[in-house]
């Protein structure tokens, strides 16, 4: 895989399953190491990026939320893991609560939420460090509809105010073109980037935009490319 990402900028991910697209995020995130080529995070290698001015938060396909802790003790976690002192680091967490709209659950567990309150406690643990990079590996993939819609112009909505680079993973074409400013489309095993493809509606995207002939047009070019690209 060779590719090119801008800081700041919004790139999505579409692929088969299997073709390496989770394995990708994992070796940005230092996660991994690659058996062979190089990846670079600002000019250094993605382990020593994480630790140094370019931290990278990791939201899952699961919240993964730890059920013996609260909403708030959740998002708190890293910070605790960053040596980052008591009083700032309740600070942002509740800073981060009313971000995603859950100030009122504070003190609820896990196993209290629904599924979409529970991947915004995991977008909030994520953002909570501040990291210049966030990677999603198809974060909205078991939602309904309308939760996944909401939180996708949510997660537009902390990027734009936030401004971290984010590489997205998903199956659907239809939240690649909604999310992204880029799409990049990869092959079959061995993965490679296919094709690409950019996606230039304006800023700030709501929900009509999924209505306008020119969305469906961009979906629909998505599609044939992915279609072309896993035969």
């Amino acid at each position: 895989m060779d590719i090119d990402i801008a800081q700041g900028e919004f790139v999505s991910l579409v692929g088969p399953s299997g073709c390496g697209k989770s394995t990708f995020l994992r070796l940005v995130a230092g996660l991994l190491t690659a058996s062979e080529g190089s990846i670079s995070v600002a000019g250094q290698n993605p382990t020593s990026a994480r630790r140094g001015l370019h931290p990278c938060g990791f939201v899952f396909q699961s919240p993964n939320l730890l059920p013996w802790r609260t909403v708030l003790d959740n998002i708190l976690l890293p910070l605790e893991l960053d040596g980052v002192a008591r009083p700032e680091r309740e600070t942002r967490a509740r800073m981060w609560l009313d971000r995603v709209g859950l100030t009122d659950f504070a003190k609820a567990w896990p196993a209290q939420l629904s599924g979409g309150m529970r991947m915004r406690v995991s977008i909030a643990r994520a953002l909570a460090s501040q990291p210049r990079i966030l990677l999603m590996d198809e974060p909205f993939a078991a939602l309904d509809d309308i939760t996944r819609g909401r939180l996708q112009e949510d997660l537009l909505r902390l990027r734009t105010s936030e401004g971290f680079t984010t590489i997205f993973v998903t199956h659907n074409v239809a939240e690649a073109a909604f999310l992204s400013d880029r799409v990049a489309v990869v092959s079959a095993r061995p993965g490679r980037i296919a094709a690409r493809t950019t996606v230039e509606f304006a800023q700030p995207r709501d929900a009509d935009l999924r209505g306008e002939p020119a969305f469906a047009a961009k979906v629909s070019e998505i599609g044939q490319l992915l279609s072309g690209a896993a035969t």
